[in-house]
Order: structure tokens, then C-alpha cells, then sequence
């Protein structure tokens, strides 16, 4: 039964890994583009509240894995 809780934090930890590769592509693009840096500015505060909210799914996966493992 705790098996599914491993599985389900590990997909949680891969999408959460998704997200933050996006951000990062995402702020590169942006750099590439060679906006100024008032523009730069909004592109990174546009893309961090979708950067900590991928960390903080990853971390809700990683810790469904600890206690799928402890429990099982």
C-alpha cells in the first residue's frame, strides 16, 4: 500500500523537476532575446512564483518518498 506513495512522490518529484527546468529556458530565453534590464527584471518576476511553486511540489514529492519508504 505504501508502494503507491513512493510512486506518487516520485511523479510529483519529476513534474516538479518539469517546472523548474521550464523557469530556467524560460529566464534564458528572455536573456538571449538581450532585453534591457527592466524587461529582464519583469521576465524574472514573472517566473518566480512558477519557480517556488515547483520547488515546492518537488519537495511534497520527495517527502511522499521518505514516508512511503519509512512506512513500508
Amino acid at each position: 500500500m505504501f508502494e503507491i506513495l513512493v510512486w506518487i512522490g516520485a511523479a510529483m518529484s519529476v513534474a516538479g523537476l518539469c517546472g523548474l527546468v521550464w523557469c530556467i529556458l524560460r529566464v534564458m530565453r528572455a536573456r538571449k532575446q538581450q532585453l534591457d534590464d527592466e524587461a529582464l527584471r519583469a521576465v524574472v518576476q514573472s517566473v518566480l512564483p512558477y519557480n517556488l511553486g515547483a520547488l515546492l511540489f518537488s519537495m511534497l514529492g520527495l517527502m511522499l518518498v521518505i514516508v512511503g519508504v519509512i512506512m513500508s
